[in-house]
Formats: structure tokens, sequence, C-alpha cells
């Protein structure tokens, strides 16, 4: 799992803008399961026949940037795809993703040597920032294009045998999780949908279509969620931790976000106890899957969450553990081998 998860990690996949990760997950999946590519770019793996019908989802596409204007300098300014915070964003090294090749480049900011002491104080925006590519305008225009797509150029390393660090973990964990899950499903009896979903980090807008044009009797959204356990965040604000296994969604986003089907949620909880397997209960007050809208879909759709957690997610680094990668698998399998006891 750890060798897919560092292909998908340094792969480049802003919202919008998921074809190399598609690519790799057509082919990852192909090898398990029929597949498709729906007209919205989702890639839909199917295994089994007739029901209950159930929808693995998990995206693929990751926060980044998008070329808005190339000034009489050549330098670049950009807007951002997805949630980030502008604070990070100052010195980081991002990758121009044009059509005519990928460039790399860096995000400037004024050395604190020249700023004035109203200046160090001021919060920045990303507004205020520019993209330097070493470039004059007409070297600049030659490659980049106004709505070039812009990913950090950060790339995949192990910390120890079960922890690592890398690039958009959210959420090329669950896309890894997705893919083991299918290669290790046998004796289903029903049909199993392994959905990579696009452009979830700007509305969860690839979940929304495939959900409708799958009409899934229940569903799963396999996702990362926030680990603390670091200095700056206490207890109060949230006991998910790297280690401690998968994360059991039990709200997202105050209620704004999905709340779990009671069923789904107790089923997935009694499968873990069962099972020996390591879990989390995750109430999330900010932050939502593609199970939000999944589960709104048609008349509705018993949805549930599965997460692993994951360090800093939205930044150019993620850290996440081997372990709860695997014990995700191996619930989210428990929960499909007992999907009839939902009856």
């Amino acid at each position: 799992m750890k060798q897919l998860l560092e292909k998908l990690s340094n792969a480049y996949g802003v919202s919008g803008y998921e074809d190399e990760v598609r690519d790799i997950m057509v082919k990852q999946l192909g090898k398990y399961c029929e597949v498709e590519v729906d007209k919205f770019g989702n890639v839909i793996g199917k295994k089994g026949s007739g029901n209950p019908k159930i929808m693995l989802a998990a995206h693929m596409d990751e926060v980044g940037f998008l070329v808005k204007h190339i000034d009489e300098n050549g330098f670049i300014r950009f807007i951002k795809m997805g949630g980030l915070e502008d604070q990070i964003l100052p010195g980081l090294s991002v990758k121009i993703l044009s059509e005519k090749r990928q460039l790399p480049a860096v995000i400037g900011y004024k050395p604190p040597h020249l700023m004035k002491e109203e200046e160090s104080k001021k919060k920045v925006k990303y507004e205020d920032l520019f993209i330097d590519t070493g470039l004059d305008k007409e070297e600049t225009q030659k490659i980049v294009q106004v709505g070039d797509p812009i990913s950090f150029d950060s790339k995949f390393a192990d910390l120890d045998k079960a922890t690592f660090m890398g690039k958009a973990f959210d959420n090329r964990i669950g896309c890894v999780v997705l893919v083991e899950v299918m290669k290790r499903l046998t004796g289903f009896k029903g049909t199993v949908y392994a959905v990579a979903t696009t452009q979830e980090e700007l509305g969860l807008k690839g979940a929304r279509t495939a959900a409708f044009k799958l009409d899934p009797d229940y569903a799963l959204a396999l996702d990362t969620t926030i680990a603390g356990g670091t200095p700056d965040i206490n207890k109060t604000e949230t006991t998910i931790e790297l280690g401690k296994g998968p994360c059991i969604t039990v709200v997202e986003s105050s209620g704004r976000g999905m709340i779990p089907s009671p069923k789904i949620k107790k089923q997935l909880i009694k499968c873990a106890k069962e099972a020996d397997i390591p879990y989390q209960l995750d109430a999330w007050k900010e932050g939502m899957t593609d199970a939000a809208v999944i589960y709104m879909t048609r008349e509705g759709i018993s949805s549930g969450g599965i997460c692993v957690a994951a360090r800093y997610i939205h930044s150019p680094y993620s850290i996440a553990n081997l372990k709860d990668m695997e014990n995700s698998v191996k619930l989210t399998l428990e929960f499909l081998k007992r999907i009839n006891e939902l009856s």
C-alpha cells in the first residue's frame, strides 16, 4: 500500500485537473474490477452484481492554485483552489502544470529585512503574494497561460517503517484504501462500486453526480481526518491521533455535513469491536467528506464514513501511519462482509 501511496502522493491532481491521478486509479482498479470513467471524470470500479449496492467514495483531487494573471515582469498572480491557509504560503516550492511542461517556481514574498514594522505585523493575504518562475514575461508566457493549475512541489518520504510524509494525503490515502479493498474483496453477494471522485475540494461535485448515476443502497466515504496529538491542539479540539485506528464518523461540520445513518454507524462500531480492529469516533466541527452530498442524493442514501487520521492536511506535507490505513481496509471489508445485517 505504501508504494501506491507514494506514487499517488507524488502525482499532481489539483481539483478539476486530476488527469494524472485518474490514469493511475484506472490502472490500479482495473486490476481487480470492471472500470469506467464517467462524463464528470469520476473513476468507477465495479465488482459483483445485483443487490445490495454499496458505493465506496474516495476523492482523488487535491487543494492547489490556478494561474490568474501574468504581470509586466513575468510574475504570476494566482487564485486558491480549495481550502488553504494564507499564512503557510510564502516561500513554498510549487509546480506550474502547463500544457507544454511542468515549470518549477516559488511563491514569492517581501523579505523581512525590507519590511517596515507595520508590514511585519500584518497578516499574510494570498492576494498580496505572487509566483516567481525566475523567467521574464516573454519567457513565462511561452510556457504559462491563465488557467494553468499549480500544485505544491512536495515529495513522499519515509519517517520510519510505519510513518511517512507527503503531499495530498487528503485524499490519496483514501484512494489507496479504496484500491486495496477491491483487491481483497471476494464473495460479496451484491454490487460494490469503488468510486475515485473528482472536485471534492471545490464542493463535493464528483460524488454528487456519481451517486445520482449509481443510486446505491448504502455508501461509505473513505477519506482522511485531522489528527491531533500535537503541541498546538488540545483534547477539547480533537481526540483523534495517529496510530490509534480508523476513525468512524459521528458527524460532519457540526451537522452541516453528513449525519451518518445510525444503523451504519452502529454497524461499523460493532464490526470494529468484534473483529478486534482499533477505532476512534470522530465528531467534526468543520469539514465534510463526499458523504455529505451522497447521503442527500435522490430520496436519500444510508451513509457513513471511515477516515484515516493525518496531520497537517491541506498543506505541502502531511504525516500519516500505515497501520491506520491497514485497519481502515480491514474495517471496510468487515463491514462489507456483514452488509446483510443492515437489512
